[in-house]
């Protein structure tokens, strides 16, 4: 595994640094417009919208994520468990353009049709949808490495809090335990979120700039890849 990741770095850097020095690191890095038709390539609004993006799906998937794990293994009634596992594993499944499917129909209308009803601009393919709909597709990773973090912690710490009422035995004592599993958790989530491409290309409006707004759509890094690779040539 090691040695596969090792031979994509160097594949990556290899072919990549050529084009780098010809263009200008810097100049590519940090440029703000990207047309290759004008031999214009510069990376930054798609850097700044997958961070942006990113961001959004962990402000809005992580504490619902964290806070379902916990019910999930401290509070959940064994009759309802089976059906909630179940249903989150379901979540891990369901392939992206699915969700993209999903982001676009009901999503997208949706925020369009508040921004309309408040006057705010905006067509729905936004920062904003983009961001709702990652929070959902990281959701069964940090719920299932959380829930497994905070069971494997020994039962003494929680029995150990005596006078503490439930919450916060749990949220002082079993939380702050599982830390390394919660925190790999997520980390594991803004992978997957800021790896993903179909999902984000259905919903976030598919443009080439600067973010502008979290109601304005941008395109991602993985969007970028995707969209341009067909016409990359030389």
């Amino acid at each position: 595994s090691v040695l596969a990741v090792a031979l994509i770095c160097v594949f990556l850097f290899a072919n990549g640094i050529p084009a780098m020095k010809e263009i200008g690191f810097m100049e590519f890095l940090t440029g703000e417009r990207w047309k290759p038709t004008n031999e214009i390539f510069g990376i930054l609004p798609m850097i700044m919208g997958s961070i942006y993006v990113t961001a959004g799906a962990i402000i809005l998937g992580v504490p619902i994520g964290i806070l379902t794990s916990v019910f999930m293994a401290k509070y959940c009634p064994k009759k309802i468990y089976p059906v909630l596992k179940g249903a989150t594993e379901l979540l891990a499944g369901i392939p992206s353009v699915v969700y993209g499917f999903f982001g676009l129909v009901v999503l997208v209308p949706l925020i369009r049709d508040i921004c309309q009803k408040f006057h705010w601009g905006g067509n729905g393919s936004s920062i904003l949808t983009a961001s709702i709909l990652l929070g959902m597709m990281i959701l069964p990773t940090i719920i299932g490495v959380t829930e497994s973090a905070i069971r494997s912690v020994p039962a003494h710490y929680y029995e150990g809090a005596l006078g503490a009422t439930h919450e916060r035995s749990i949220f002082s004592v079993v939380l702050p335990a599982a830390k390394s599993g919660v925190v790999a958790g997520i980390v594991l989530g803004i992978g997957r979120a800021i790896g993903e491409t179909m999902a984000v290309i259905m919903v976030a409006g598919n443009q080439a700039r600067m973010p502008q707004g979290i109601l304005k759509g941008l395109r991602t890094m993985t969007a970028n890849i995707v969209t341009e690779m067909g016409y990359a040539t030389g």
